[in-house]
């Protein structure tokens, strides 16, 4: 089992989940982090430090989450890994919470 970043963090980008993750499974990408399954050790640690409620296992992802299972193991492997927290875009507030944000991914 493993955690998935999914589509609230598009484009808000909040990175306090990092700081928390023991084995360094966060990669970043323009507008979004991914985590790496394979590195993932199902810890939880980062599913309350992100502000955007947007860390969900990978057994409780609903239908419309789960293409972010696969999109977080493709991205981890083409983006840098991210070990410390950076500032979130400056309007990642007004971002949070938005549905649908799939297709304002950039890869």
């Amino acid at each position: 089992m493993t955690f998935v970043v999914t589509d609230n963090c598009v484009k808000c980008k909040y990175t306090d989940c990092v700081a928390v993750c023991p084995v360094d499974a966060f990669f970043e990408g323009p507008n979004f982090l991914a985590i790496d399954p394979a590195i993932c050790i199902d810890c939880a640690l980062c599913v309350p430090e992100c502000p955007a409620e947007a860390i969900i296992q990978d057994t409780e992802l609903t239908e419309e989450q789960k293409p972010y299972q696969a999109i977080n193991a493709e991205l981890s492997q083409q983006w840098p890994n991210i070990t410390e927290v950076i500032a979130p875009p400056d309007d990642a507030d007004s971002w949070n919470g938005v549905p649908d944000k799939l297709p304002l991914l950039e890869r």
